[in-house]
């Protein structure tokens, strides 16, 4: 019903209307992207990544009908001033992983559209995929297989990767065998390519490839350079609950993305997987944080708070009638099914005690 009112709001102008709108002027649409696919993981997962290809049509869809994509700093200063430019964008990525170079970077310089990076940064000095992740990706790319083998590390001998279910409890088995074991980064990494032998996948061709990996310290720096904005999103890619541990996540964020940045200051935050709680608010303001980006959908207004910005976050799923549509911001003004709050997931392992976030504080 959406698309079908979005079609026939296109059809009689009545989105270049809101586009141009009194509204709109005082209004701002962040867009939040993921990742951009190397491989298949578009396939993998859609609603995190999105196939080069299609991205790049957004950008030229963005700069053939004029809108103005804006520095995240400028543009959250010129929104509670009041003078915001006309169709006011700004484009964002989570996580910072090597796909951002690889594809997004290039993309972006040809249409000359600025770009803001929330970059976590524990894994920027680890030069393998993270493990859980290539770990998933490996399972779903031998999806509809019943394998043998698994004994080989430490899982029943017989592995059934026809439904995600069953991946999915696979996955939850090797990730509590790594925690168990108390493994370390370079041992989990092994398990990793045990896994990819068993299942019958070159994982040197992954790693190569530098799958699900992060930026490297010194590809931080020379984006920088050439004018890319990083910001904070946590070292370790959690938010625990305890204040005194959640402030230290913003702290060693920040320690390490200024040691790449040249001392650029890093003043903006994007929430972890979108997960945020009032009690952050406060603790983010302690660490002189100036803007904090949601995953909720909604455009940004003078009245919105700048530590609960709303964002759009641009998806395999999205049509290009419904991100046209965002873009007008009459998609915004269409009544939607409220969302349940995001939940915490692994909400015990977050809340760390001090002995075990100790033990990594130096990373």
């Amino acid at each position: 019903m959406r698309l079908a009112t979005l079609a026939l709001l296109k059809g009689c102008g009545a989105l270049n209307w809101v586009r141009d709108s009194r509204w709109r002027n005082q209004r701002l649409l962040i867009l939040c992207y993921h990742g951009i696919s190397i491989e298949e993981e578009h396939l993998w997962r859609p609603a995190t990544y999105i196939h080069p290809t299609l991205f790049t049509k957004r950008l030229e869809l963005l700069a053939r009908t004029g809108y103005q994509v804006l520095p995240l700093g400028e543009a959250v200063d010129r929104l509670y001033r009041g003078d915001l430019p006309s169709r006011s964008a700004v484009i964002t990525f989570d996580d910072g992983t090597y796909d951002f170079l690889e594809h997004a970077f290039p993309a972006l310089q040809k249409y000359g559209f600025p770009a803001t990076v929330y970059q976590t940064t524990y894994y920027c000095d680890y030069d393998r995929p993270v493990f859980h992740l290539i770990s998933s990706y490996m399972l779903w790319k031998r999806r509809g297989h019943v394998l043998n083998g698994g004994e080989r590390i430490g899982l029943p001998s017989r592995l059934d990767l026809r439904t995600e279910s069953s991946r999915q409890a696979i996955l939850d088995q090797l990730v509590k065998r790594a925690e168990d074991q108390r493994l370390m980064e370079q041992q989990k990494n092994q398990l990793a390519e045990e896994l990819a032998a068993v299942l019958g996948i070159d994982y040197d061709d992954l790693v190569r490839k530098r799958i699900l990996q992060l930026l490297r310290p010194h590809e931080v720096t020379e984006l920088a350079d050439q004018g890319v904005d990083f910001q904070l999103h946590t070292h370790r890619h959690r938010t625990p609950m305890i204040e005194a541990l959640f402030r230290q996540e913003i702290r060693d964020n920040r320690y390490s993305l200024q040691s790449m940045l040249s001392g650029r200051p890093t003043r903006h935050f994007c929430y972890p997987s979108g997960v945020y709680e009032p009690e952050f608010l406060p603790w983010l303001a302690a660490e002189e944080v100036t803007s904090a980006t949601t995953c909720d959908r909604g455009m940004a207004s003078p009245n919105s708070n700048p530590l609960l910005l709303p964002r759009f976050v641009d998806t395999s799923h999205v049509t290009n009638l419904e991100f046209e549509g965002w873009l007008s911001g009459a998609a915004s003004l269409l009544p939607r099914r409220k969302r349940q709050k995001r939940k915490r997931q692994q909400q015990s392992a977050m809340e760390s005690s001090e002995a075990e976030y100790s033990s990594v504080e130096n990373k």
